[in-house]
C-alpha cells in the first residue's frame, strides 16, 4: 500500500479498509500503530501493542471509545489512552480523522 504524506500528515486511504468495529496495522517510517474505525465511524490511532505483554490491539474487541487487548483483556480508552481499571502504562496516541473523500488521515 502507497501511504500519502505532507508533513507529518499520512493519508492511509479508503476507510473502507477497516470494517467498522474493527482496527487494522500500519507501518508508517518504521513505526507500527493501530487505526481502528468505530461503529459510530470515528477513528481512532494508537500504538499498536499492549504496553503490558506486546499484544496486538488491533486483533483486540472494540465498543463504546474503548479497546480490549485480545492477550490479557487489558482496556484501555481510544481518544485517550488512558487504562481502564487496569495499573499498566497508557496508549500513545495520534490525531486521527477523516478527509472529505471519506480517507483516514493521522498525524504523528
Amino acid at each position: 500500500m502507497e501511504l500519502s504524506r505532507v508533513l507529518n500528515t499520512i493519508n492511509l486511504g479508503s476507510s473502507e479498509r477497516i470494517p467498522l468495529g474493527e482496527g487494522r496495522e500500519y507501518e508508517i517510517d518504521g513505526e507500527w500503530i493501530a487505526v481502528f474505525r468505530a461503529r459510530d465511524g470515528r477513528i481512532h490511532a494508537v500504538q499498536a501493542r499492549c504496553p503490558h505483554r506486546d499484544g496486538p490491539l488491533a486483533d483486540g474487541i472494540t465498543g463504546t471509545g474503548q479497546v480490549i487487548c485480545p492477550l490479557h483483556s487489558y482496556k484501555f480508552d481510544l481518544g485517550t489512552g488512558q487504562p481502564i481499571g487496569n495499573e499498566c502504562s497508557a496508549l500513545r496516541t495520534y490525531q486521527a480523522r477523516l478527509s472529505e473523500d471519506g480517507e483516514i488521515v493521522v498525524t504523528l
